[in-house]
């Protein structure tokens, strides 16, 4: 089943249930969706719309944007709003694949870098697309990165 489906299910599931909070945020997700989409055609990518990966990546940065803002309203003492913040990071990821562990993570670089035969820190490019390809969704780039480049350097 794919993401797109496993969504418009959850949404019916959740509309059925009267489950207000889940359905505001599955909403706000197709809404993310949708408009990626239109950008999408914009680029003249077709009339299907994006891929699974970038949709994966589009979840990943919601969620990223959601534990942002709960820290910030934790700081400034917005209790509510940060935990409602935090529900909607746990709605968002049950569509995520599990991230992968450090040590899943080294071994899947370590693994990369061998097939591609990257030897220097000019290949790190090479290292992170393909990375982005096969793991998007399972692993946080911002930590990947400076993993590559530790091991490429």
């Amino acid at each position: 089943m794919s993401l797109r489906e496993r969504l418009n299910d959850a949404m019916k599931e959740a509309m059925k249930a009267r489950d207000s909070a889940r359905t505001s945020t599955l909403r706000l997700i197709s809404a993310a969706i949708k408009d990626r989409d239109i950008a999408a055609r914009g680029e003249g990518r077709g009339e299907e719309g994006v891929g699974e990966t970038e949709l994966l990546a589009l979840l990943g940065k919601l969620v990223k944007q959601r534990q942002e803002s709960a820290r910030i309203y934790e700081e400034g003492g917005r209790l509510e709003l940060a935990e409602k913040e935090l529900a909607e990071v746990r709605v968002i990821s049950e569509f995520l694949p599990r991230q992968m562990s450090d040590d899943e993570a080294a071994a899947v670089i370590d693994q990369t870098i061998a097939a591609l035969g990257a030897n220097s820190i000019r290949d790190m490019g090479r290292v992170m697309a393909e990375l982005k390809a096969n793991y998007t969704g399972q692993l946080d780039f911002a930590v990947i990165g400076a993993k590559i480049r530790e091991k490429l350097a």
